[in-house]
């Protein structure tokens, strides 16, 4: 798929060591870290939010849930809201829908990361198919997208 192209030839010319891997189809955050047999909270899941009629990408553990007014309030914004698939699908026209990998800087979106996952050395993703992960250091990652990072992660066991 083209995403995982672009994302390829995107962090080959940047330098960043990463590792691509393929595994059985998983729809989810929290599959994909089975598949990979890794900690869920190693996996940042992206979901697209509308931040005052803004898209963004809220990009934080497998493990935790957005918390929609703990980002209204970081942003000090009027409105925090999922965005629906319908109005998200052709903002990713190369991706496989929910399978957005965490670099909003690629399609012109800003990227907020939850404090959580900003301290774990390494991250794996979806990288545009439900098939397709990749592993790299967080730092090469906050390094590349620029990333606000804020507490919005929810717990699932909060939630």
């Amino acid at each position: 798929m083209y995403t995982l192209t672009r994302l390829k030839d995107y962090l080959d010319k940047e330098k960043v060591p990463y590792q691509h891997d393929v595994h059985r189809t998983a729809y989810t955050a929290q599959e994909v870290a089975s598949e990979e047999h890794i900690s869920g909270k190693l996996v940042a899941k992206t979901v697209i939010i509308k931040v005052d009629d803004q898209f963004a990408m809220a990009v934080l553990p497998a493990t935790e849930h957005v918390d929609l007014f703990a980002l209204k309030v970081a942003l000090g914004a009027r409105e925090v809201r999922l965005a629906t698939e319908f109005e998200f699908t052709g903002l990713f026209p190369d991706c496989d829908v929910g399978a957005m990998p965490p670099f909003g800087n690629l399609y012109g979106l800003a990227v907020y990361v939850d404090q959580v996952l900003a301290t774990d050395p390494e991250i794996a993703f979806n990288a545009g198919t439900h098939q397709d992960t990749v592993r790299m250091s967080y730092w090469d990652y906050a390094r590349l997208v620029q990333p606000r990072v804020l507490p919005f992660g929810l717990s699932r066991a909060a939630a």
